[in-house]
């Protein structure tokens, strides 16, 4: 029998958790057709995976991606790292429904305070032909995205086309007539393929004027009549996505993930864990499991390294004098090396800096990423800017722009804001119900990025530090990861099952320095990773990504449908 594609040899790790089998793979019509010896089966396509694994896409249950998606279709830099399905419209910034022009603005100046995406170029980068949350869905299908796609209506999109204005004020809550509006909102998009509803009740995502987001502060009235909104327009299992407030609404929060959970939602929560003792993952250990075990279905994400800002020559400099104000205003990096090779300007840098305090205790946090063929994320924590400064015998300020000299600019200092208890984290990411997997891709675009989340999860954490088996890591971002967003056959390499595919070289395998480009509308700039050792990524049977280049094929698929109950 001939098939259109044939994957012989590799080392099949089915997302499942089981263990790896050698087996090739047959795809048909987008979908897997045969899994096994396919020896002397013709192709019209075959990959070689002899000594490399074959996986499911990744499934990314926290992107960022609603506006890029417009002018960036093959949705950088998540396809670089495995993934076939991107969850949009996390922490309730979304663009639909949308009444009209006027708060399509205001939704795109939202997503510029919160998530750093330039708003004119979201208004010019988007076509803005839909009001309901599925006519954005069918937009999204029409520009042709090279991954599937999972859309959730937000809160800010909701609460401000129910409430105006006053959706971000502190102490104002929906009247019933705003409270029928929103749940009227959120059953329609529900109905037209939503996945379910996402809101932020975080205390740094502000809007433009400095209030906090619409949906912030929203009492259990309103949450309990969204979430059973969400279960009532698409079933049991519909998803209710949280950024939480850990700070000073603990037992709030989690009161509001039980009570989803017991309506019937996907309750979905964006987690970590602290620096003393174990950070809190027995804690949330029993929680989890106690709620699971009694049929309640709440699961955290969290991210898999420390993380928070990158600083250096690209956006953000972190020291803020008025001579570093002036060298970040230069047009580029190459004009601000070219300031920082002269004697005076330099001499001024450093000594503003030093007058102001330098980096202070920041300077404990802040580790190079180095200039090797990859970066160093300084897991053994030998290498931060205050140890290497030591080391040298100098100020930080001092060896901060001998480096960034040095490297022509290009050298980026990660800022440790959270993640930086190791061994918390990784307890915190073996638990049961945690997905080791919060990118941010399309957020923060200009300030850090760790969408190479499921590149550096099988590299560092698992090839190379044992935080998972191979089996369980690909499982948690692939078959687990699925299931939590009610997937109907994608997450797992199975006979029938949509042909979404990785082929890598697990040897091999590796995130590499991340890039700042200006490849936004307006000249807008990001930064961007991509990898090494994918030596295929397959969407629908379709390859999009051949060894880090992209084919051309745009076979994504707006993804409406969802196995619920």
């Amino acid at each position: 029998m001939n098939h259109e594609l044939v994957i012989s040899g590799g080392t099949v790790v089915d997302g499942s958790g089981g263990a790896p089998q050698k087996a090739d793979i047959a795809v048909d019509n987008g979908r897997i057709t045969r899994i096994g010896d396919l020896e002397g089966a013709g192709a019209a396509e075959t990959i070689d995976a002899t000594g490399k694994i074959v996986t499911p896409g990744f499934v990314d249950l926290h992107t960022h991606l609603d506006a890029q998606i417009g002018w960036d279709p093959e949705m950088r830099p998540s396809s670089y790292h495995g993934v076939t399905t991107a969850l949009i419209g996390n922490c309730g910034v979304t663009f639909a429904p949308v009444g009209d022009g006027e708060k399509a603005r205001y939704l795109a100046e939202l997503m510029e305070a919160v998530e750093d995406i330039a708003a004119d170029a979201i208004m010019d980068g988007l076509p803005w032909n839909w009001n309901s949350f599925g006519e954005y869905l069918d937009t999204v299908q029409s520009l042709n995205p090279a991954l599937n796609v999972v859309g959730m209506a937000g809160h800010s999109a909701v609460r401000f086309e129910a409430m105006g204005d006053k959706s971000c004020d502190e102490g104002v809550q929906a009247d019933d007539r705003e409270l029928a509006r929103i749940v009227e909102l959120v059953k329609e998009s529900v109905a037209e393929g939503a996945a379910g509803f996402s809101t932020s009740r975080f205390l740094g995502h502000r809007v433009p004027d400095g209030r906090l987001t619409p949906g912030t502060w929203a009492d259990a009235r309103e949450t309990t009549a969204i979430q059973e909104a969400v279960v009532e327009a698409g079933g049991r299992g519909g998803l209710f996505q949280v950024a939480p407030d850990m700070r000073t609404r603990y037992e709030i929060e989690r009161a509001m993930f039980e009570k989803g959970a017991e309506i019937g939602c996907q309750v979905l929560f964006s987690g970590g864990t602290g620096g003393e003792g174990d950070g809190g993952v027995a804690n949330w250990s029993e929680f989890l499991d106690r709620n699971n075990q009694a049929g309640r279905r709440i699961t955290s994400i969290c991210h898999t390294r420390p993380s928070g800002s990158f600083f250096g020559l690209a956006q953000q400099a972190f020291l803020n004098t008025p001579a570093w104000k002036e060298l970040m205003a230069l047009p580029s990096i190459a004009d601000r090396v070219e300031a920082l090779k002269d004697d005076a300007t330099r001499a001024r840098l450093i000594s503003e800096a030093k007058e102001e305090g330098g980096f202070g205790v920041a300077a404990r946090i802040l580790h190079p990423l180095g200039m090797g063929d990859y970066p160093d994320f300084d897991l053994d924590r030998k290498a931060s800017m205050q140890q290497l400064a030591d080391d040298a015998g100098v100020d930080p300020v001092d060896l901060y722009v001998n480096r960034l000299l040095e490297s022509e600019g290009r050298e980026l200092w990660n800022y440790w804001a959270f993640g930086g208890s190791l061994e918390n984290q990784w307890n915190y990411m073996r638990l049961p119900h945690v997905v080791p997997m919060l990118g941010d891709a399309g957020a923060h675009v200009g300030q850090f990025t760790d969408a190479d989340s499921p590149t550096f999860l099988l590299s560092e954490l698992t090839r190379d530090r044992g935080v998972y088996t191979l089996e369980e890591a690909v499982h948690r971002i692939s078959g687990k990861s699925a299931e939590v967003l009610g997937l109907k056959e994608r997450g797992e390499l199975r006979e029938g099952w949509f042909a979404d595919i990785n082929v890598i070289d697990y040897a091999e395998l590796s995130s590499c320095h991340p890039e700042y480009v200006n490849d936004f509308p307006h000249n807008g700039g990001r930064l961007v990773v991509k990898s090494k050792g994918y030596d295929a990524t397959i969407v629908a049977g379709k390859v999009v990504i051949a060894d880090g280049q992209y084919t051309g094929n745009r076979p994504g698929e707006v993804i409406r449908e969802f196995a619920r109950g």
